[in-house]
C-alpha cells in the first residue's frame, strides 16, 4: 500500500507509527515530490463523496495563498484536481487510496476500519 506523505508532518508521522505498531506493510512516498496522478485524485474526491475540502490541505500556507483559495470555487473538478497534481503541497495527507481503502489525513478509528484493524 502506497503511503503519501510529508515527512516534518506530525499526522504523517502518527499514521505510520500506527502502521507500524500494527505490522501493516506501506511504501512512504514523498507528496510534494511525487504527487498522486490526477487519475488518483479524481478516485479519491469520487471516494468522499466529491467534497473537494476533503481532500485539500486546508492548514497549509500553499492553500491560503489568495491566488488558490480565492480561486478553488471557480474551478471545475477537473481543474481542482489538475492543481492538486500540480502542487502536492496542497493534498491533505497522509493520502492513501489502494483497492477500496481511502484514507485523507488520519484519524485512528477511520483507519482502523477501513484496514480492518
Amino acid at each position: 500500500m502506497k503511503v503519501f506523505i510529508y515527512e516534518k508532518c506530525g499526522t504523517c508521522r502518527k499514521a505510520l507509527n500506527w502502521l507500524d505498531e500494527r505490522g501493516i506493510a506501506y511504501q512512504k512516498v514523498p507528496i510534494r515530490e511525487v504527487p498522486p496522478s490526477k487519475m488518483l485524485l479524481k478516485k479519491m474526491l469520487k471516494a468522499k463523496e466529491g467534497q473537494r475540502k476533503k481532500i485539500f490541505n486546508t492548514s497549509s500556507k500553499d492553500y491560503r495563498d489568495p491566488e488558490v483559495k480565492n480561486r478553488l470555487p471557480d474551478l471545475s473538478d477537473d481543474e481542482a484536481m489538475e492543481l492538486l497534481a500540480s502542487r502536492g503541497n496542497l493534498i491533505k495527507r497522509p493520502f492513501v487510496l489502494e483497492g477500496e481503502v481511502a484514507l485523507v489525513g488520519f484519524k485512528e478509528d477511520e483507519w482502523a476500519q477501513a484496514l480492518g484493524q
